[in-house]
């Protein structure tokens, strides 16, 4: 871990170390955030390891303009209007992914939508311009402790789990963006923020309510985690394949049979995948929405799911697969 202090030099080697899928932390004009490449799944992985977050929740794509988060997410009519008046700053929008959205599902956690921000600090637009990429980043602190409003508490709570801290001061306004949700019938402010809801209905020319409590359908850090579902049964800790069942393994899976006769390494591809065949639960955190939809198939009975390692990482792993069982 390094702090530098954030000058030309110091922001296109930030930029190089996100595309090569390190992590820096770097100032908004809210708090200090945990940025990894967003198109990248190990890189996106890496940032829940470093928070020691304990189960998957929605990122935020930090992008440098309205242009680039229009290639990822379908803008409305109100997110249109919210933009013009709104970024860059700290307000998100919750969107609709697009069909060739090329962003990492961890990011947005599996869901259909995808929370993006235009932030105004000239620090974190030149880092942003210069990686050309989406940036993944919540807060850079560890999870559930106060979010770092300066370098130093970046470095007093992460240490050498960041590749590098890029110093700009102080953050202006202290507290994580607004979080407003265009993706429905009616605007809604999932977190509160700098940009208030009268703020918001002024513009918008509607009523724009403040979601209230926990909610089934969490779109936003902070908020309980909506679960991806897949269509057929999933079972854990497997040992053995029933026939008609799905694979998705962990580690060498080699050894494992099939009731009844045959060997799962024989299965064919639309049946087999293997989070990480090297057990790195970096790498099978990035694919673990991935793999699941890719498995759920109608001609599968169930997903026979191998055994994660219930530690670091695979804590989050595990609470991600508990909820597709539920």
């Amino acid at each position: 871990m390094r702090i530098v202090t954030a000058i030309e030099d110091s922001i296109q080697e930030a930029a190089s170390i996100l595309k090569e899928g390190g992590l820096v932390a770097f100032p908004t004009e809210t708090v200090y955030g945990l940025g990894a490449n967003a198109l990248d799944g190990k890189a996106v992985a890496r940032i829940f390891e470093a928070k020691g977050r304990p189960q998957f929740n929605p990122l935020i794509a930090h992008v440098s303009d309205a242009d680039q988060a229009a290639a990822l997410v379908v803008f409305n009519e109100w997110a249109e209007i919210a933009a013009h008046h709104f970024w860059p700053g700290p307000l998100t929008l919750i969107l609709p992914r697009k069909s060739d959205c090329a962003v990492n599902e961890l990011v947005s956690a599996g869901l259909e939508t995808i929370a993006v921000r235009v932030p105004s600090h000239p620090v974190a637009l030149k880092l942003l311009q210069a990686a050309g990429v989406p940036v993944a980043a919540p807060s850079a602190n560890v999870s559930g402790t106060l979010s770092p409003t300066t370098p130093q508490h970046v470095a007093e709570g992460l240490g050498d789990k960041v590749d590098m801290i890029l110093a700009a001061g102080a953050c202006d306004v202290g507290l994580e963006s607004t979080v407003l949700d265009l993706s429905g019938d009616v605007p809604v402010v999932l977190r509160p923020g700098a940009v208030t809801a009268e703020d918001l209905s002024r513009v918008l020319e509607c009523d724009v309510v403040v979601e209230d409590g926990d909610t089934d359908k969490p779109k936003s850090p902070g908020m309980m985690l909506k679960h991806y579902a897949p269509s057929i049964p999933v079972r854990m800790n497997a040992i053995d394949l029933e026939p008609g069942e799905a694979l998705l393994a962990f580690g060498s899976d080699q050894f494992m049979g099939v009731n009844g006769g045959g060997a799962a390494k024989d299965l064919p591809e639309t049946q087999r995948r293997n989070l990480s065949e090297d057990g790195d639960l970096n790498e099978a955190a990035a694919n673990l929405f991935a793999m699941l939809r890719a498995l759920d198939r109608p001609e599968h009975k169930a997903i026979a799911v191998m055994a994660v390692p219930d530690q670091g990482l695979g804590v989050a792993i595990n609470d991600r697969l508990k909820r597709a069982v539920s």
